[in-house]
């Protein structure tokens, strides 16, 4: 009985306590709210007897009834940009506007700087050049955001140099594969920023089917209708009209080009540049004229490079839409079919995925040592369709006795393995195809006119009827397509344009691989690629059966008693000259006084060709410019890593052979970008991602919409919807260009592919606000009138302003030096890291108490914290302005302006790009500001483990240290400790204080411990269980750390300051676990004494 009233009261005891304290709390809190209303009606009075000073002048009987209302109101306007006339300099708010708004900050100031000539190169400049050339984009285009990512990383690269005291030279361009129409791609505000080449190539040709299906559409023409100069011509008109709205995009990217020396690959000065080049390699014997097998696109009819063929890999048979066909055509089918042997021998069965072909075949190999042909050595079969005889070769090269029959139909006009073993054999090669992918008179007259596919069905029939059908079988495949129109690629025989690449690939290889390198690939695992490709390499056809593009400077010459009359039949019946009238002159050389005719060759040269002289063209090659003679070679070359052959390879060739020099010193591949999800971004997917809606913000619906506008079929729209609510279903929100750009350099790290999450972007949005939001607290502390001293003498600053000067330096130095490495991400995380985690979750927090009061013992405190704070912003805004132009400008225009006398610029774009200041380093500070934030971070771990109730209670805090160098550390900084963990107090305590008794406790490291006071009595127990996962935290970081050490080889392999370092950690390790002991042992005395 006595011990139940004992208990009860306690318990009345303890209601009692607790009634007390919640009374003290409320009383406090009534107390600081009261306060809390003098100070602002202190702060109303202030501003009102400021406004009646400023207002003295107007009338008085309104005085004081206009200042109450100016205080108690704002003015929505003094928050709203007025308007800023094109091309001057922005006009700012009176207020900064409490939020963060990317519509609002990124207008007017890219007119600004173009009018005020910041990106304007001067090629007679005493500044070390810096380079880099765009490659050009085009006015049409898939609009895909990674098309953005060349053009964030190359500003970037270039608005760090020109801030670095370069003269930098960004050139932008148009290519002309770029002027097709906008009727396949109805998107006329499209963005293509430094659009991949093999992206944009795949316009050159769509020009040939969207201006023809114009001109059916309005005027039942096709292009051969209406002649090549009138189609030239409409497609001129489409330059006109569209040519400027891509490069205008590049601007609202913030793209600093300079626009002085914009160009055209077809204009007059880059025509002249392709044709020198042209002739040149002609009459050096580089550039030839032959019979060679082809990607031909039987819808575009012209030849195709290998990257502009995609391949779709086929496991068993399938039906596949192809353009030109009603029905489904199918694939994946192995066919087998017997031709009949002379002489009565019998039969050879052969197969085929393509059993059209059939009719170009001109011969069969076998192996040579293949016992069951060994009797049909120099024999024959009989072609069933045509009679052709068809000679049994022995080919060990091609045919593999183990795979099917062993025996192979050879069709060497169709074929590559087959061209190759009929130039091994010298067998005929019959092209049985028209341009438009028909079958032509050397297929027979019952095949004649047939498409090819439609031919494929008849054969199989008319095999069938002459008994030589011997069935079909699922095939594994991968089939060629046509990127641009779907069209399945047929490989065919055409005489075209070569050039010979042998001699110049070696020299591309050896400035990549030589030890004296004069290129470095950038990451350097694609220089294994490039000796792949270059020492595999083959003579690169540049011609082109189209009508839009760089006509080949080749004449045709003909005479009245040629036998052929056939265009293009006498292969040395051809001239080049850089025009007509020179070709003449070239034709009487070589054909005497004989009278001639000349056609022109109504081919066009591939767009790789103009594409591979860019560099030179743009700096006015072939005539020796004070820009060629200036800027070439350019500095780096930055593009995507899937083009490194087909476009930067050709660069090198031909700027070595043509520019007497590489065309440029590094080159920097980037990753292509995918979606969240790691899959290829596509049109049918839904995953396609516009930048402009990246940039403005847009709902789903409008997604939606843009599918509709598309020419996806009614499953393929389905498909993308879903995707797109799935992916976006709440649209995309406006990220604003800064947003964009600094995520997709932040994305560089993944080397070969990036998996883009607009979230991310939406991250970095949500962190410009943060910059802005640091910059408004700097304008309030700062002040109105406030003129930064003209000298900062860092040693007599307080320690948090000496901190955040030192790691400063450290953040100018990491990120100039990734810059240089070419480590884009890094760069970015180290201005980022400096921003967000030292400069507002450290130093703008730890110097808030120098400003809560006027305080005297922190008016010095106070006034180097303004400048320090100034400094910190003036050099964080530099630094961050290459990856962020918009915000960075706006920010930095709003900053107090030092003295008149300053050597500060007129904007950010042409100021000094920060550099480190080596008084500012203080390893020592650094150090003690580590303590710190540990010190703070344990004390937060433990704050988040109380009840939701407490956890934003101020509350004492103490801390226990082990030597006495770390205890007077911990004294000299118990200031920001305090205000960096919120507390109420806090205090160095030694380790048998009773105090402790009412604290849960986190180490912090080998050398202190720290301790946050409970409400309640402690809980010991659960203070163990904490303890106790530390200790083995800490034990598996000691075992693996150990079990590294004691590896064999560890220490003929790792370099000595490394080993030092490890033994330093393992060391560590040890004494934190000695102290996590000691604490554990202290808390169970305190379970047995309480026991």
């Amino acid at each position: 009985m006595a011990d139940t009233e004992k208990v009860e009261d306690l318990e009345r005891k303890k209601k009692k306590e607790e009634k007390v304290c919640l009374l003290r709390k409320l009383q406090l809190r009534m107390a600081k709210e009261k306060e809390l209303k003098k100070l602002k009606a202190q702060q109303k009075a202030e501003a009102a007897k400021l406004q009646a000073q400023k207002a003295s002048n107007g009338p008085k009987k309104n005085e004081r009834k206009n200042t109450k209302r100016e205080v108690e109101e704002e003015n929505p306007e003094d928050f709203i940009d007025p308007e800023t006339p094109q091309g001057e300099k922005k006009v700012l708010s009176r207020k900064m506007a409490k939020h963060y708004t990317p519509s609002s900050v990124e207008k007017s100031w890219y007119s600004w700087w173009e009018k005020s000539g910041f990106f304007v190169a001067d090629a007679s400049s005493s500044k070390p050049p810096f380079v880099i050339v765009l490659p050009p984009p085009n006015v049409t285009g898939a609009l895909h955001i990674g098309h953005g990512l060349t053009a964030a990383i190359q500003d970037t690269i270039i608005r760090w140099r020109r801030m670095s005291g370069y003269n930098t030279l960004w050139v932008p361009g148009m290519d002309h594969a770029g002027i097709a129409t906008q009727i396949f791609q109805p998107y006329r505000n499209g963005l293509s920023f430094g659009m991949p080449f093999h992206a944009r190539l795949q316009f050159l040709y769509a020009i040939q089917v969207v201006v023809e299906k114009k001109l059916m559409r309005e005027n039942k023409l096709t292009r051969h209708d209406v002649g090549r100069e009138k189609f030239v011509s409409e497609v001129w008109k489409w330059k006109t009209e569209y040519g400027g709205t891509i490069l205008n995009q590049e601007r609202r990217l913030g793209a600093s080009l300079d626009w002085s020396r914009e160009c055209f690959t077809m204009d007059e000065k880059r025509s002249k540049a392709v044709t020198e080049a042209f002739v040149r390699l002609y009459r050096e014997g580089l550039i030839y004229r032959d019979h060679r097998l082809v990607n031909w696109d039987c819808i575009l009819r012209t030849a195709i490079s290998d990257i502009e063929v995609d391949y779709k890999d086929i496991k068993e048979r399938t039906l596949l839409k192809v353009p030109g066909y009603k029905d489904p055509v199918e694939f994946g089918v192995l066919t087998s079919f017997a031709y009949p042997l002379e002489e009565g021998l019998g039969e050879i069965i052969v197969a085929t995925t393509r059993v059209e072909t059939m009719l170009g075949d001109t011969a069969i190999a076998i192996h040579p040592e293949d016992p069951r042909y060994k009797h049909l050595h120099g024999k024959s079969a009989i072609h069933p369709f045509n009679g052709r005889r068809l000679p049994i070769v022995c080919d060990a090269i091609l045919v593999d006795p183990e795979f099917g029959t062993g025996a192979v139909k050879i069709t060497p006009a169709h074929d590559p393995n087959d061209f190759e073993v009929g130039r091994r054999h010298n067998l005929d090669f019959i092209n049985i195809f028209t341009d438009d992918g028909k079958i032509n008179s050397n297929g027979g007259s019952a095949f004649e006119g047939m498409p090819r596919f439609g031919a494929r069905a008849a054969i199989i029939e008319a095999l069938q009827t002459k008994g030589l059908y011997r069935g079909a079988q699922n095939n594994e495949m991968r089939l060629g397509l046509c990127s641009r129109t779907n069209d399945v690629v047929e490989p065919m025989i055409k005489p075209q344009w070569f050039v010979n690449c042998n001699g110049m690939a070696k020299e591309a290889l050896d400035a990549v691989m030589d030890d004296n390198k004069k290129i470095e690939i950038i990451p350097k695992q694609y220089a294994a690629e490039w000796k792949r490709w270059l020492e595999n390499i083959r003579d690169w056809c540049i011609s082109r059966q189209l009508w839009w593009g760089h006509r080949i400077p080749a004449w045709y010459v003909t005479f009245e008693d040629d036998e052929l009359r056939e265009f293009g039949a006498y292969k040395d019946h051809w001239v080049v000259g850089r025009d007509e009238e020179e070709a003449k002159l070239e034709a009487s050389k070589i054909f005497g006084a004989k009278k001639f005719k000349m056609v022109q060759d109504p081919d066009v040269l591939d767009t790789w060709f103009s594409s591979g002289l860019f560099p030179l063209s743009v700096l006015g090659w072939p005539d020796c410019t004070e820009d060629f003679k200036a800027f070439y070679p350019t500095s780096v070359l930055e593009t995507g890593h899937d083009i490194l052959f087909f476009w930067v390879a050709r660069m090198v060739m031909l700027g070595m052979k043509l520019g007497g020099d590489v065309p440029f010193r590094k080159v920097y591949l980037h990753p292509m970008i995918r979606d969240a999800h790691g899959r290829k971004m596509s049109k049918s997917l839904g995953n396609v991602i516009d930048p402009l809606e990246v940039i403005n913000g847009v709902s789903l619906e409008g997604l939606h919409k843009r599918l509709l506008e598309g020419n996806l079929d009614p499953n393929e729209l389905t498909t993308a919807k879903e995707g797109q609510v799935k992916d976006f279903p709440n649209g995309i929100a406006e990220c604003g260009a800064d947003a964009l750009r600094f995520a997709l350099v932040s994305y560089t790290a993944q080397s070969d592919r990036i998996n883009l999450d607009i979230q991310r972007v939406v991250g970095y949005r949500q962190w410009c606000n943060k910059l802005w939001n640091a910059i408004r607290f700097a304008m309030n502390k700062l002040g109105d009138d406030y003129v930064p001293p003209a000298s900062l003498a860092a040693e007599s600053l307080p320690f948090s302003c000496k901190w955040i000067l030192s790691v400063l330096n450290k953040a100018i130095s990491k990120t100039v030096s990734s810059f240089e490495s070419y480590e884009f991400s890094d760069a970015a995380t180290a201005v980022y890291s400096w921003w967000q985690f030292q400069l507002c979750d450290i130093f703008i927090e730890a110097i808030k108490p120098y400003f809560n009061a006027e305080d005297p013992q922190f008016d010095n405190s106070r006034s180097a914290a303004r400048y320090t704070l100034w400094v910190c912003l003036d050099n964080g805004l530099r630094l961050l302005h290459p990856f962020m132009p918009f915000v960075t400008e706006e920010l930095w225009q709003r900053l107090p302006q030092a003295a008149e006398n300053s050597s500060r610029k007129e904007s950010i774009v042409i100021s000094e790009y920060p550099s480190v200041v080596e008084e500012w380093t203080n390893e020592n500070i650094e150090y003690e500001m580590d303590l710190v934030e540990s010190t703070v971070k344990s004390l937060r771990s433990l704050r988040s483990k109380l009840p939701p109730s407490e956890r934003n209670d101020r509350r004492p805090a103490f801390v226990v240290c082990h030597t006495d160098a770390v205890a007077e550390i911990i004294r000299n900084h118990e200031l920001e400790i305090s205000t960096l963990a919120a507390l109420s107090s806090f205090e160095v305590l030694a380790e048998n204080d009773a105090r402790l008794a009412e604290c849960s406790v986190d180490v912090v490291n080998e050398h202190l411990s720290a301790y946050l006071q409970l409400r309640g009595a402690l809980n010991a127990e659960v203070e163990l269980q904490k303890l106790s996962k530390k200790r083995e935290e800490l034990q598996k970081q000691q075992q693996n750390l150990k079990q590294m050490m004691d590896a064999a080889g560890y220490k003929q392999k790792v370099p000595p300051h490394v080993h030092e370092e490890n033994m330093a950690k393992l060391e560590k390790l040890m004494q934190e676990l000695e102290v996590v002991e000691e604490t554990n042992r202290s808390l169970e005395q305190m379970v047995l004494g309480d026991n």
